[in-house]
């Protein structure tokens, strides 16, 4: 791997690209370390001292995929999160509105079109989110129980918050421009990859926070057991992801003129994780609500205590229950709008496909349903495994929840990099050159 690495660089056009992507990940991690106008970075860091750097479980998702800066209120404090979720929308509403679907049939005109329409939404949502952090943050509610966690935003006027909301909404825009300068001329793929880096960024940090928070040999036995549950869980992500139900299909011979067309046979890859990481975000977010409702709410009331007792730490019985349960149910709901049986089976049968022992049309959809029922039991029931394992395994020694290296972080990280690893390896079989995997 090292040696074919070291290809990679010697060839000139894939060395460009390579360098051309490391220095938009440095540029997007000094991003990461500015501050905000208006905000007091030396009160910030003393909230974070006091209270650590995951130490608001409200907001550990976001900031973990700003790589920290959510917490440390820098220009990029939103970072891929706003376009993430704008992605998300789109896709679900490409299944609800006509217009959105026939533009993704149009081919690379109408997907532009929708990339356009990502590109606004995440504008929007990046105003929206940048104005609930600023209003967090004014009044003190970021770092809880921070002795200075007031003092954080000095000037509370009006144009002070919205110059904020300004620089944050930008510092999006200019995050979701680096990944498409990645995608057309780097290595391809830029939004995975900045999400990559704000992952891994936390990744040191963190292990080492476990070992300071332990306390059984100084903390090395918590580290020791972390790492062993982190390899373990990387080796199940990569087999699993690797592994794909492939559905044979046969294309009759067609005579055109005196040409012969057809007659050769593929398959249908069916990934047993064909939902991958948006589950895990779906339930994620879906369980942040309740505890944002009560925080901003200020509510003492019963049902505010409950959902603060059973639904705001990660550890109780009742979260991992409805967290498994969440993740199972959004595995087969955006499998069932992403995957249609009925539109492959017509697509089949038009182009003179068909499934060895299978007729075509009807007995095509019911059989590819079938199929995929089957296979989505197994992949959601991993990927709730994968999201819940680090936070068991950390709750048995008592150590901090609120820490990159859990399932969601593994996913995308093991993710990325494998789809990484075989776009430089494709082109370096374009050069006779052996790659990565080999």
């Amino acid at each position: 791997m090292l040696t074919a690495f070291a290809r990679a660089f010697k060839t000139p056009d894939l060395r460009k690209k390579l360098l051309f992507t490391l220095g938009i990940i440095v540029l997007f991690r000094l991003g990461s370390h500015i501050p905000v106008p208006g905000v007091s970075y030396k009160n910030v860091q003393i909230c974070v001292d006091q209270m650590g750097s995951g130490s608001n479980s409200l907001f550990g998702l976001v900031n973990m995929f700003s790589g920290g800066a959510l917490l440390q209120i820098t220009i990029f404090a939103l970072g891929i999160m706003p376009y993430i979720t704008a992605s998300i929308i789109l896709q679900l509403l490409t299944v609800v509105i006509p217009k959105l679907e026939t533009l993704k049939k149009e081919g690379q005109s109408g997907t532009a079109k929708i990339t356009q329409y990502t590109r606004y939404l995440t504008v929007a949502l990046a105003i929206l989110q940048g104005t609930g952090l600023v209003a967090t943050a004014r009044t003190g509610a970021l770092f809880g129980s921070c002795t200075v966690a007031s003092q954080i935003v000095p000037n509370r006027s009006i144009f002070t918050t919205v110059v904020m909301v300004i620089t944050m909404t930008a510092g999006t825009c200019v995050v979701m421009w680096l990944g498409e300068l990645i995608t057309d001329r780097g290595i391809g793929n830029g939004m995975s990859i900045l999400m990559f880096i704000s992952i891994a960024a936390g990744f040191i940090g963190a292990l080492w926070a476990i070992k300071e928070q332990g306390k059984i040999a100084d903390g090395w036995v918590e580290f020791g057991v972390v790492m062993l549950v982190g390899l373990a869980m990387v080796g199940l992500v990569v087999f699993v992801e690797q592994a794909q139900r492939r559905i044979p299909v046969q294309y009759a011979k067609r005579m055109i003129g005196r040409r012969a067309y057809g007659g050769t046979s593929t398959y249908i890859p069916l990934k047993v994780n064909q939902a991958g990481i948006i589950p895990v975000i779906f339930a994620s977010s879906l369980l942040y609500i309740p505890a944002l409702v009560v925080q901003f709410s200020g509510s003492t009331a019963g049902w505010a205590t409950w959902i603060n007792r059973y639904f705001v730490k990660g550890d109780h019985p009742y979260y991992i229950a409805v967290y498994f349960l969440l993740i199972v149910f959004f595995a087969f709901f955006y499998v069932a709008i992403s995957f249609n049986p009925e539109e492959v089976a017509d697509n089949m049968k038009k182009y003179g496909g068909f499934i060895p022992g299978i007729r075509a049309g009807r007995p095509t959809a019911e059989y590819l349903s079938y199929v995929l029922n089957r296979i989505t039991w197994p992949g959601s029931l991993y990927l709730g495994l994968i999201a819940l394992v680090p936070t068991m395994a950390l709750a048995g020694f008592g150590a901090n929840q609120n820490f990159p290296f859990g399932g969601t972080s593994i996913l995308i990280i093991v993710g990325v990099g494998l789809e990484t690893v075989k776009q430089i390896e494709s082109q370096l079989q374009q050069r006779n050159y052996e790659g990565f995997l080999r």
